[in-house]
């Protein structure tokens, strides 16, 4: 691999234990680097649109996903090839950056690779390629500037917010509720949006799931729900106008820290140490009474005693609940979280109009609902369904939906869907091609070529021809100068998608070129792939 020799012409070594690396070099490591990269594209490429299917992943403890969302099918697939796991990042960050498109960044950077590849054989320098690339996705990206359209909303006027997030969902498998599921993302982006900041706090939104019910049983409610019920069955089970105590500490006598060993040689003396713990509880409780709460929820247990104790003091409490729910209880009560029992005074507790336990179907399965807070900024997305697959592929494309709602509050541009953003792109870059001289032009024509690409998966998962329908609508973007002719997926009947209400927010369109290019060209720039063999 790397053998040099001296003046006398004795060999010596350059790279360190040759014979156990394995080592690529110049067209033959970006070909093999390209078609991992086009393998990756290749897997998603059928899942994406409103008719795309959905895969099956096993994980290796047996724990099934089944998925439509790019991000999820690339993170749970355990890809081992370096090039791969660049597109797996890829698409990670599409999703934490927009939440959305998480295939469409994929499938366009897998398509890129694959007009790079043609022009590689050609003869083109891989640098020059990526130059190509890099100019044509700064015009594609003004382009979506140029044909993007303001969306006014208010807080009466939803309907654009839930037309977008509809958009989003329909290529999820809850696509026969996506109006309702649409509506309640829009109204719980809203009620914890900062409009005049225009952010949103998405952690403030709670999604929660429970196997049972159907998919139309999905609810909004503002306030909390938590898996946990009263600690005592006797207990009331509806509160109105709870005064709330969020507990960390423990609810029980104290033990001391250093190892003790208390001898009790009589019954008396035992009665007497019984009695303290006894009273040392009754003032606790009491003084939650004095404070005036009507509701105690702690985070660690307390014996059956304390809640004997609890229960005849009238004094309903909840045991183990976790941390992350104590601080949006606390979030939505208005209430502090108090660490030690000396520190309780009115003012820490929370309010809720309504604190009350719902039991589902005919399991023992119980959850509190604490409604009509005091500051409704945290809510939650309370999801039903037929099964436990379902339920968290509904918490993913909900997510999804969020991240849409949150995106155009932050930026209100959207292009239109189906593929209409990416065929004028398309047209665009194509004419913008003969302004350049030399051998950039070809990359730039590439790119073309590649943003051809989703729109042509779109009619091919949709059972349509694909070159022919990509023609149509290609000609008649042309003919009419009209950008919001697409692929008319859902067989309606008009390729104008504005008709169709099928709509992208613009940052994330602009977002997928971006990210798309910025791998593709980083994967053109290796030339040379050492690896350690594989033994």
């Amino acid at each position: 691999m790397a053998l040099a020799f001296d003046e006398f012409g004795r060999p010596f070594i350059i790279l360190k234990e040759q014979e156990q690396k394995t080592r690529l070099r110049g067209l033959d490591a970006q070909k093999a680097n390209i078609s991992a990269g086009r393998a990756v594209a290749r897997i998603l490429r059928t899942s994406l649109g409103p008719k795309g299917m959905d895969k099956m992943l096993q994980s290796p403890d047996g724990d099934v996903t089944i998925t439509n969302d790019g991000a999820t099918i690339l993170e749970q697939m355990d890809v081992d090839n370096q090039i791969a796991k660049l597109m797996v990042e890829l698409s990670r960050s599409q999703d934490y950056e927009i939440g959305d498109g998480t295939t469409g960044v994929v499938v366009m950077a897998g398509a890129l690779l694959e007009q790079a590849e043609k022009l590689l054989e050609r003869g083109i320098h891989p640098i020059r390629v990526a130059e190509g690339y890099e100019m044509a996705s700064r015009i594609a990206f003004e382009n979506l500037e140029h044909i993007a359209q303001k969306f006014d909303f208010g807080v009466t006027n939803l309907e654009p917010l839930i037309q977008t997030c509809m958009t989003t969902l329909s290529s999820k498998i809850v696509n026969r509720c996506k109006r309702s599921l649409a509506e309640i993302a829009v109204k719980a982006v809203l009620a914890v949006a900062d409009l005049e900041r225009k952010d949103v706090n998405l952690d403030l939104i709670k999604v929660e799931g429970k196997v049972g019910g159907k998919l139309e049983d999905t609810e909004l409610i503002y306030g909390i729900v938590v898996d946990k019920d009263m600690s005592h069955p006797q207990m009331p089970k509806q509160i109105k106008d709870a005064k709330i105590a969020i507990l960390t500490c423990p609810f029980e006598p104290p033990k001391p820290k250093t190892k003790h060993k208390v001898d009790i040689d009589t019954v008396e003396k035992f009665q007497t140490l019984r009695k303290q713990e006894q009273q040392y509880f009754d003032d606790m409780v009491q003084k939650c009474k004095d404070v005036g709460a009507t509701l105690v929820i702690c985070q660690w247990g307390f014996d059956d005693e304390a809640n004997h104790l609890l229960m005849h003091r009238n004094l309903p409490a909840v045991r183990w609940v976790g941390g992350v729910e104590l601080e949006l209880i606390a979030i939505a009560t208005g209430g502090r979280i108090v660490p030690r029992f000396q520190e309780l005074t009115p003012e820490k507790l929370g309010k809720a109009g309504l604190v009350r336990e719902k039991s589902f179907g005919t399991t023992k399965d119980r959850m509190l609902y604490i409604e009509h807070c005091a500051n409704s900024r945290a809510v939650t997305i309370f999801i039903r369904g037929g099964n436990k697959m379902m339920i968290e592929e509904t918490k993913r494309s909900l997510h999804d939906a969020l991240c849409v709602a949150r995106n155009l509050i932050r930026n209100n541009s959207i292009v239109y869907g189906g593929g209409s953003a990416e065929i004028s792109c398309s047209i665009t870059v194509e004419a913008a091609a003969d302004r350049y001289p030399g051998v950039e032009q070809y990359a730039i024509r590439a790119f073309a070529d590649a943003l051809d690409s989703i729109p042509m998966a779109l009619a091919e998962n949709s059972g349509l021809q694909p070159i022919e329908t990509l023609s149509a609508v290609k000609s008649q973007q042309i003919k009419e100068n009209n950008p919001r002719c697409g692929i008319d997926c859902n067989d309606i009947g008009t390729n104008d998608m504005s008709e169709q209400n099928v709509f992208e927010t613009l940052i994330g369109k602009q977002q997928q070129i971006l990210l798309a290019t910025q791998v593709v060209k980083m994967i053109l720039k290796i030339d040379d792939v050492i690896s350690p063999s594989d033994y």
